[in-house]
């Protein structure tokens, strides 16, 4: 069955990643009508399968990437304060040693074979330490603490690494949980006024004078609808060139260039809660890190992905590759046998001509097509940017469109209205009101729900007037807020995007919870 909307929105937008979502709460706030339509759930694709990193970028600056890395940086800060439930401060431990190499095509890399031919593409420490100088100073740094140098044979940093490292160096960067990150721009968008459609796919976008005419199809019903919009947004990351060639089809000399990073889950390596940056022999980077409590995440990698509709795996090669990288620094040896979890994304790089997938850019690019109904398509972009992204966006339809003063800079979002060393303060105060919760459980909440953990909990006296038990910690009554309030309609969507407990549950425990949430579906549908 076929339905048209029959009013007008300023915007429609393509995609229902960080891009998407982020531009979606910062237009609705701006007072602009807004629909986003995400073929699959939000965050499926590359906005829940990053390195969870909040950082400026520090290997950019051996790209003079000097006006992203401060922009990340200065956004590090300003987007702390505003989730601090979902992101926190990290202390990162760069070891040294003489064998440390950049990447061949860098330009610091050529300028230094020019200046220093004898360093044959070695990292000397002292350009090392200026690049963690310019990386504590780019930004105006407020609330992280700055680089220091540490001894690794007389710290617990040193003890899982190899005795042949002596000396690191310490600096700051934060973690994101990235897919939460996206579903609360989405949730605070649609607070705004915006119309937030998952399982919706985009199946043509043309121009009918000074308007566009969208189908779309609930992939789910296989309901079709038609929308109009005075301004098309194509926010579809990897599939942005896609979207360009055959959604909108239109001919386009702008290219996305598609980089697949791999990552692996190990059990926990080490008892600190500071994460490694390595480097390797080869100039390339990656980082250990403490994940979930109880493993550490391991990644990424950087190689060419031809097509995005073939999904990214983390191949064996990949897996091999980042083990054998790892294991040139710790003690403990690892084999394939220590990996628990493998995940890989694909970046939608702008399509600069890079000579290979790690020098590609890492900066956005916006660009709008303006013959007739104006078209925005979104190359590119980083997690830490997306809100400065989105507010660039909005000053390309401000060209276009009536729009408002810029507003997000400090604006928690939802669950984040607490300090950014509140965290503590918040697990006590739910362990105080709630005392069955464990400690555990409690500092899982907060790290999701922050403040809103109370509305999850109510007014519950013990575990079981939460609802049925799915294991791990997870409630009837948290999947129910999942669903209505988060866009969650499976099993996949709860424990490996709205949370990670995919990681401590059984097949079979995930079959229970999707069957539960499958027959909760049925029945709300057959109650409208």
């Amino acid at each position: 069955m076929a339905q048209t909307d029959s009013t007008t929105t300023d915007l429609f937008i393509i995609g229902g990643g960080i891009n998407g979502c982020g531009i979606a709460r910062d237009a609705a706030g701006r007072g602009l009508s807004v629909s986003l339509a995400e073929m699959k759930d939000l965050a499926w694709a590359t906005s829940s399968s990053s390195t969870k990193l909040f950082h400026g970028g520090l290997r950019y600056l051996e790209y003079f990437e000097f006006r992203l890395v401060r922009e990340a940086l200065i956004e590090r800060e300003t987007l702390l304060r505003a989730m601090p439930h979902i992101s926190w401060p990290m202390r990162f431990v760069l070891p040294y040693h003489r064998d440390m190499r950049f990447e061949s095509n860098t330009p610091t890399s050529n300028l230094l074979s020019m200046v220093m031919p004898w360093m044959k593409g070695r990292r000397p420490a002292w350009l090392i330490r200026l690049g963690l100088f310019m990386y504590d100073h780019l930004g105006g740094r407020k609330i992280l603490p700055g680089t220091t140098s540490v001894d690794l044979k007389a710290g617990a940093e040193g003890a899982p690494l190899q005795e042949r490292f002596e000396k690191a160096y310490e600096y700051s960067d934060c973690w994101v949980e990235d897919s939460r990150l996206v579903v609360l721009n989405a949730r605070d968008a649609e607070a705004r006024g915006a119309k937030i459609m998952t399982r919706t796919e985009v199946l043509s976008a043309t121009r009918e004078g000074d308007r566009w005419r969208v189908e779309t199809r609930d992939t789910d019903s296989g309901e079709t609808r038609t929308h109009h919009a005075r301004m098309l947004i194509n926010a579809g990351g990897p599939w942005v060139g896609d979207i360009i060639q055959t959604k909108v089809r239109i001919n386009s000399r702008e290219g996305v260039r598609l980089v697949r990073g791999s990552h692996i889950v190990t059990k926990k390596l080490y008892d600190h809660d500071k994460c490694y940056f390595f480097q390797g022999t080869d100039g390339r980077i990656i980082f250990a890190i403490p994940y979930e409590t109880d493993f550490t995440l391991i990644g990424t990698t950087d190689a060419e992905h031809d097509d995005p509709s073939v999904s990214p795996e983390c191949t064996p090669e990949e897996r091999d590759y980042l083990l054998n990288f790892a294991n040139q620094y710790f003690k403990q040896q690892l084999g394939a046998e220590d990996v628990v979890w493998t995940y890989s994304g694909v970046r939608p790089l702008y399509d600069d001509g890079a000579s290979s997938a790690t020098a590609a850019t890492r900066d956005y690019t916006l660009k709008v097509d303006s013959t007739g109904a104006p078209l925005l398509n979104i190359f590119g972009g980083k997690i830490t940017t997306y809100r400065r992204l989105a507010e660039s966006a909005l000053e390309k339809i401000g060209e276009h469109l009536t729009v408002a003063e810029p507003w997000t800079a400090g604006v928690p979002l939802p669950g984040g209205d607490f300090p950014v060393d509140g965290v503590a303060t918040l697990v006590a105060g739910l362990r105080r009101d709630y005392p069955f919760l464990t400690e555990g459980h409690a500092l899982r909440l907060v790290r999701a729900y922050g403040t809103e953990s109370r509305q999850i909990l109510g007014q519950a006296g013990g575990l079981a007037e939460l609802g049925r038990d799915f294991g791990a910690t997870l409630t009837e009554a948290e999947v129910i807020w999942l669903m209505d309030r988060e866009y969650a309609r499976t099993a996949e969507d709860v424990v490996w995007r709205r949370n990670k407990l995919g990681l401590r549950l059984s097949q079979d425990q995930i079959a229970e919870l999707d069957d539960w949430m499958a027959a909760r579906r049925k029945a709300a549908t057959a109650a409208e």
